[in-house]
């Protein structure tokens, strides 16, 4: 197995920079705008965008948290896990959602999430923020924001370490088929 590390803690920070730059930009009425961040790190990436964006143009969005874990299709690929709660800061009828996670690869994940933000309303309109886009999709399903597109196999993995749930800041490319030579 072999690990490279891709961003270090400074580079994304650029990325979630340019995410949130990009996320104001098009969204010019904060007060419709509730970015929504997929359970696990898509989470403190939505709080961090909020900040950034609240930096920028002087109102912070609104910040919601989603658990997919029982929209999955996959369940029973990946080992069970416990759900989360999932938190809304208020009705998502005609809102602007934009969802946050922090790799996107086949799309299995935002099919989850489109699912399950349902049952919260119906928003005016969903578009998509991920910090890494790895490509490999299995839907089509496409981030309207991205910090990286990054050229990966199918049998590699992108690992995104926070520091809210990793406790340092760097993106690894993990090629768990690579032979160490003696």
């Amino acid at each position: 197995m072999s690990e490279i590390e891709v961003f270090d803690a400074e580079q994304l920070a650029g990325l979630i920079e340019g995410l949130a730059e990009a996320i104001g930009r098009d969204h010019p009425h904060l007060q419709k705008l509730t970015l929504i961040g997929i359970r696990t790190r898509g989470v403190p990436l939505a709080y961090r965008l909020r900040d950034r964006i609240a930096t920028l143009l002087g109102i912070p969005p609104q910040v919601g948290e989603l658990d997919i874990t029982f929209f999955r299709d996959d369940l029973s690929a990946g080992g069970l896990r416990t759900p989360d709660r999932s938190e809304m800061p208020r009705d998502l009828t005609g809102q602007e959602v934009v969802l946050v996670d922090d790799v996107i690869f086949r799309g299995r994940t935002v099919r989850a999430a489109l699912e399950a933000l349902n049952h919260f309303g119906r928003p005016e309109r969903v578009r998509l923020a991920v910090l890494i886009d790895r490509g490999h999709r299995q839907f089509p399903i496409q981030p309207d924001y991205c910090g990286c597109q990054l050229s990966t196999e199918p049998e590699q993995t992108v690992r995104v370490h926070l520091r809210e749930t990793d406790a340092e800041e760097r993106v690894l490319l993990i090629d768990k088929t690579a032979k160490i030579k003696s």
